[in-house]
């Protein structure tokens, strides 16, 4: 089974972080050091940066510290390995459970198979893979890892039972997730039907009475130590914790039909989703309402029925397991998701033992063994297709492009989805596909303020300022209780040098999220720039209690207590062991905080080092144009030009050096003709049309008979909607060159553009 298991799981080990996992994980400083161990179990914030998700879940959050320790860093690999073991475990202490309780009910020399197969099931099961896949959902499968294992002790050790030794282990499972609580009514069932004998009939009988009291009575430990624990972790998590919905009464009337899909997805796990877009019910009036009370009316029916007799008692454990181990997520509590497939791991334990037991019953009442073909055949061809399945929804959440595309496919009115993917494309720069998703998501989640911040970065890399300014604006207006929009619109004022407006902005998301240390190194760099030693020292320090080894922090405190600028502290730093590289890296860190001779003199280091490479010679190139030495300016980056010829930033800086420099009335030798076409295709493959048109109206000037900056410029200006300048170029360019195919298809489309739509 372990085997089948790993080899199942092989093309998971290298997936990356995904969605919480970068609020929890990459993001929060606290897991970065083991120091901050026992802090996990008194401070629930320490769990992530986010108020808004602050559970209070130290086991979990301990877990991933001891991961970051392993690996030395944030490696998707040793954090995935880590739940891994864990879920391979959880599968034996599964195997050893179902064969225990098949023997109670029936004595078969098969049992142990049945309990196998069982558990075969449930690892290879592709709903299961949503948990596995997701890292920061290790905490389902630390939860319960924990509920079997005080199950096996109990069950197994009269020691562990007579001295409630299983107690605390549970306890280790609800410290990683809450959930595990339901070990204590778990328990109830367990001795009702496995040891007193009792049915679920017997509950409700006066003469059964005494022996359910003595069950009960039986089982009160449990239920103490797990109320007690359950209070501990409400008493601390932290107050700024929200479970994310609003309608209590539309949640729970919801339920019935999401019981029904995850039973569903059991059998036929096609529509699983790493972020669905499913919504509240509107009324008890809606169909899927009822079709969900009757799914679970008829379970409870079955599961009355089942736990009469001794041998099909574990049919209706297991419909009573998942139901109590959905209790927690399907009731009177509104998470923000009305479903999430990494919920079905708990519950899947109890479902799985239920149906392969009713299977298994249901062969040997017609005397079919389960080792004939028949039986095995069709078995195997279950466990391949689950196999399959699995490995595919590993394949989906290898990255952040493949599980947002899938999200966006399978979940297509989930604007959060569309816009997660929306980012993703925004990372390849593909700014106007990207848009289109964005926009579509704001007609889904208008209010949803991650939406207008990336909006903000789009408009920002498309060269339009007052726009993205705008957009990060309403971002943060919209999320003022959210670090991201505050530390992005402050990155982004920092870029345009309003160093004092992006202070105030800064020191709020800090307030918000003390242990998010992006917006405090951004801080650190303003106050560096501007000599503030004293704050700046203050800071650093602080910061350093969160993340001690950060070596970013700690050039910045360096910086302070010498009263020199944190980047002239690591030139002299670079000195000791030079390279091209990071003499490049720091000529560029001076051109960001407005340090150009110190620019141009970490670049001239760099081309010392290393003559061939043309990033320190673009480097070089900007700085220059800033100094207003325009001639130098087109020297270097002619250079970068010559040493890569495709190098687009260059040719980018170039244009604007001479677009400079014309404003000056200096004239410097630059680009040619062809050189501005292909910025111009550049800039519209990115979405920067403006630019596009500039780069194609400068290639004009050197050429006037170039028809194809005349096509560039009609679709560029298609794209703006500005049909009548669409026309006038195609027409101009179709003069030079009538059979330019391309020029003609951009020159219809304006045409069509520019007609008024027909009467319907």
């Amino acid at each position: 089974m372990m085997l089948i298991t790993l080899v199942t799981y092989l093309n998971h080990f290298n997936n990356t972080f995904h969605f919480d996992d970068f609020h929890t994980i990459l993001n929060n400083a606290n897991i970065r050091s083991l120091k901050n161990i026992p802090r996990f179990f008194a401070d629930g914030s320490t769990m992530s940066i986010l108020p808004q998700n602050q559970a209070y879940r130290p086991v979990a959050v301990t877990s991933l510290a001891l991961d970051y320790w392993l690996a030395g860093g944030n490696y998707a690999s040793y954090f995935q390995t880590s739940t891994f073991i864990l879920f391979l475990i959880q599968g034996g202490l599964m195997v050893l459970l179902f064969n225990k309780l098949f023997s109670l009910s029936r004595i078969n020399n098969r049992n142990s198979y049945i309990a196998l197969i069982a558990a075969t099931w449930y690892m290879l099961h592709p709903a299961n893979a949503e948990t596995v896949n997701y890292i920061i959902a290790r905490a389902d499968v630390q939860s319960t890892l924990f509920v079997l294992l005080g199950f096996i002790l109990y069950i197994f050790s009269p020691f562990c039972r007579k001295t409630f030794i299983y107690l605390p282990v549970v306890g280790i499972g609800i410290l990683s997730k809450v959930p595990a609580v339901m070990f204590a009514p778990l328990l109830f069932f367990y001795i009702l039907m496995f040891e007193a004998g009792l049915g679920l009939g017997d509950l409700f009988k006066k003469s059964q009475f005494k022996q359910v009291w003595a069950v009960f009575l039986k089982t009160l430990p449990a239920f103490i130590f797990c109320g007690l624990m359950y209070l501990l972790v409400d008493r601390l998590t932290p107050k700024t914790w929200e479970p994310g919905g609003t309608e209590p009464l539309q949640y729970l009337i919801t339920q019935p039909f999401v019981i029904l899909h995850y039973f569903y997805e059991f059998f036929l796990p096609t529509g699983l989703s790493a972020d669905t877009d499913w919504k509240v019910l509107p009324s008890v009036w809606d169909v899927r309402f009822f079709a969900g009370c009757i799914f679970i009316l008829l379970m409870l029916i079955t599961a009355f029925y089942t736990s009469k007799r001794q041998a099909t008692r574990p049919v209706s454990f297991g419909i009573i397991w998942f139901f109590l181990a959905l209790l927690p997520t399907s009731s009177i509590i509104p998470l923000a998701e009305v479903l999430n497939d990494h919920r079905m791991y708990f519950p899947f334990v109890g479902l799985v033992m239920s149906v392969t037991w009713s299977a298994a019953l249901l062969l040997s009442r017609y005397y079919i063994d389960i080792k004939k073909p028949v039986i095995i055949i069709p078995g195997l061809v279950l466990l391949s297709a689950c196999v399959y399945g699995t490995y595919k929804r590993n394949e989906v959440w290898h990255s952040e492009e493949s599980l947002w595309r899938d999200v966006s496919i399978k979940s297509p009115l989930n604007g959060r989805g569309l816009m997660n993917y929306g980012v993703v494309l925004i990372g390849k720069e593909q700014y106007p596909e990207a848009e289109k998703y964005l926009r579509k998501a704001m007609h889904i989640i208008p209010d949803y303020s991650f939406l207008y911040t990336n909006m903000g970065l789009i408009k920002e890399q498309e060269g339009q300022p007052v726009l993205a300014e705008n957009y990060y604006k309403a971002g943060v207006k919209l999320g003022p209780n959210y670090p991201d929009p505050l530390y992005l619109y402050a990155r982004f004022l920092i870029k345009q040098y309003r160093y004092s407006e992006a202070i105030p902005i800064l020191q709020h998301a800090i307030k918000i999220s003390p242990s998010y240390v992006i917006p405090r190194t951004l801080l650190m760099g303003i106050y560096s720039t501007m000599g503030d030693w004293e704050k700046l020292n203050q800071l650093a320090i602080q910061t350093l209690k969160l993340s001690p080894d950060n070596p970013e922090v700690k050039g910045y405190l360096k910086s302070a207590q010498q009263k020199k600028n944190h980047l002239d502290v690591e030139a002299e730093e670079i000195k000791k062991a030079p390279s091209a590289e990071k003499y490049t890296e720091l000529s560029l860190l001076n051109y960001q905080v407005s340090r150009y001779q110190q620019c141009v003199d970490a670049a001239r280091e760099a081309v010392s080092l290393n003559p061939r490479m043309p990033e320190p010679y673009n480097n070089m190139g900007i700085a220059y144009t800033k100094l207003k030495q325009y001639d130098k300016a087109a020297g270097a980056l002619k250079k970068a030009l010559v040493l890569k010829p495709g190098f687009i930033l260059a040719k980018n800086n170039l244009l604007l050096a001479e677009e400079e420099a014309d404003k000056a009335g200096i004239k410097i030798a630059s680009l040619n003709a062809a050189d501005y076409i292909e910025l111009s295709l550049s800039y519209f493959n990115k979405g920067m049309f403006k630019q596009c048109i500039d780069a194609s109206n400068r290639a004009l000037t050197l050429n006037p008979n170039y028809d194809i900056a005349y096509n560039n410029i009609c679709a560029a200006y298609n794209k703006l909607g500005d049909w009548d300048k669409a026309i006038a170029a195609g027409k101009k360019g179709l003069k030079i060159n009538p059979n330019n195919q391309v020029l003609k298809n951009n020159f219809a489309v304006s045409i069509k553009g520019k007609s008024p739509a027909p009467a319907k």
